[in-house]
């Protein structure tokens, strides 16, 4: 399984950017692939040529009407772990015996 984080956004269209983050959001979210947003990106859990298929559709959507797009990807594969999202932080939490921020 594959943990994959990614932050995408156009250049060039001014300060704010929202509206074109959440059309990425409406595609991770209709895609059925487990995902957490958090304030510089979005981590999906998955497959990989899932978690990136769903990279693509989001640039597929972005590049129509950005001509200059910037993205950051991170992955972190692990043979047959699944859950990854929830039990990395649950790690961490029994680790300090508290909760921490998400």
């Amino acid at each position: 399984m594959v943990l994959l984080e990614f932050s995408m956004s156009p250049l060039g269209k001014g300060e704010s950017v929202g509206k074109y983050v959440a059309r990425s959001l409406d595609i991770i979210d209709k895609s059925g692939v487990d995902y957490r947003l958090n304030p510089m990106g979005t981590v999906l859990e998955g497959e990989w040529d899932e978690v990136f298929g769903v990279v693509k559709k989001c640039y597929e959507r972005m590049r129509k009407d950005c001509g200059r797009i910037s993205c950051t990807i991170k992955v972190d594969y692990r043979k047959a772990a699944k859950g990854r999202l929830s039990s990395k932080v649950a790690s961490i939490e029994k680790q300090l015996k508290r909760r921490v921020k998400q």
